[in-house]
């Protein structure tokens, strides 16, 4: 996770002294841009892709919608942006399913560094543990005693096989050795409206879609899983501080596009999200939300998914994750 720090300062430090746009490519866009997220509504990459498209929009002058594709683990969304033409008109905004689904799955049918290019690295964040307000724990210890006296009795709500809150929830049952049973939904967003309704008692969805539903009493959040706590919601302790030594978990979101997009457009479209997250206000705005803006280079975006990829390849392999 040291990396992903590393990138947030080198890519707000580049993107504040490059503020020109490319002389090639200006052209570029001459119609309205669409966003696609291979997630539902109210999940972590939908919340993300919503606040840059919005920024997009008034930078570029040219509207960015966000179109929600959804299904298989975000594989839906990924093809439709892979087989659209490569003219930055159709881009894809991913997250750790992007390159983990290829080791869930007997034959995935995209790579993520093969058949995208890379425009930027778009912001990190962590995930949170949290519980129905009736669940009778408030602590992360309590909950490991509770997931120890009912073992496989006790249900975390996941957006599919091998999406963030699967791997953060067996991330947390392998180190706390504990058996809390995941339960699959079609996404972050149902993820956390089944733990609201009560079907599952814990859930380990993202910061960003979750701390209204904290701040608004409908889910009692226990702990943070990054390293450090989190300046949106300072008195939460982390995981591995509140007795889970070892556990570190983050996210981060990526926009991408058909390989073969030329590299004027690239570049736009990177120095637009360089500027628009660049601004301190909005460097506030997404700190405000648990995310940490990162507004990498094409490069930088990159490099990280291909030590991503080597990750989770060892993860799911270690932990026996399979797409059913």
């Amino acid at each position: 996770m040291n990396l992903l720090r590393g990138l947030t300062a080198v890519g707000l430090a580049v993107a504040a002294a490059t503020l020109a746009l490319p002389t090639l490519g200006q052209s570029y866009p001459s119609k309205a841009i669409r966003l696609v997220s291979p997630f539902p509504p109210g999940g972590s990459v939908d919340v993300v892709g919503r606040l840059l498209a919005a920024k997009l929009s008034e930078s570029l002058g040219q509207q960015m919608l966000v179109d929600n594709r959804s299904g298989a683990s975000g594989v839906i969304g990924t093809e439709v942006v892979m087989n659209s033409p490569p003219d930055g008109y159709t881009l894809l905004i991913n997250t750790i399913p992007f390159v983990s689904n290829q080791f869930l799955m007997p034959r995935a049918p995209y790579d993520p560094l093969r058949d995208f290019v890379s425009i930027s690295l778009v912001a990190s964040s962590p995930s949170l543990v949290t519980v129905h307000p009736s669940l009778p724990v408030r602590t992360i210890q309590e909950l490991i005693a509770l997931a120890r006296a009912k073992p496989g009795q006790l249900y975390y709500s996941a957006a599919g096989v091998g999406t963030n809150p699967h791997i953060a929830g067996e991330l947390f049952n392998l180190l706390a050795g504990v058996d809390i049973v995941a339960v699959q939904f079609k996404g972050g967003g149902p993820a956390d409206t089944a733990l609201i309704a009560g079907e599952v008692g814990v859930t380990f969805g993202n910061i960003s879609q979750e701390i209204g539903y904290v701040k608004g009493g409908r889910m009692r959040a226990l702990a943070v899983t990054s390293a450090k706590r989190n300046p949106a919601l300072p008195e939460l302790p982390t995981v591995a501080e509140a007795g889970v030594p070892g556990y570190e978990f983050d996210t981060w979101f990526v926009v991408a596009a058909p390989k073969g997009t030329p590299r004027a457009v690239v570049d736009t479209l990177n120095t637009h999200i360089r500027k628009v997250l660049a601004s301190p206000d909005q460097v506030k705005f997404y700190e405000e939300r648990g995310l940490t803006v990162i507004a990498s280079t094409p490069e930088q975006a990159a490099a990280h998914l291909e030590s991503e990829q080597q990750k989770w390849r060892r993860v799911i392999k270690e932990r026996g994750i399979k797409a059913e």
